[in-house]
């Protein structure tokens, strides 16, 4: 069955560009593997240091013993405990239904307009 893992990280003041110049090669990578469905990154209006990162991926049992242990989530993993201003929140929760539309691979943020324009 299908998983999804909601990982909070609330980032030590300026750590944010080293963090993500480490998250987006382990992003980029997975979604080469087999189980993954889908990974999303996401900042708090209210603090831009605390991210979410959302990961969708086939089977939890794979999770756990193969994909964690890959080689491109080692610095990844190492740096977590210099940037980080607490420990991450994680909460596994089993898929119900799962609609997306696909944007892109190389997401960007869309500009903001005003309505009617």
């Amino acid at each position: 069955m299908a998983v999804t893992y909601l990982i909070t990280f609330t980032l030590n003041p300026g750590a944010k560009p080293l963090f993500l110049s480490l998250l987006h090669p382990v992003l980029d990578a997975m979604r080469h593997e087999t189980d993954f469905l889908d990974a999303h990154v996401s900042e708090s209006p209210d603090n831009p240091d605390r991210l979410l990162l959302l990961e969708s991926w086939a089977d939890h049992d794979a999770v756990l013993a193969v994909e964690i242990h890959r080689p491109y989530r080692k610095a990844y993993h190492a740096a977590l405990p210099e940037l980080l201003a607490q420990p991450r929140e994680i909460s596994v929760w089993r898929t119900l239904r799962r609609d997306s539309k696909k944007i892109s691979d190389d997401f960007t943020a869309p500009q903001q307009t005003e309505p009617g324009n």
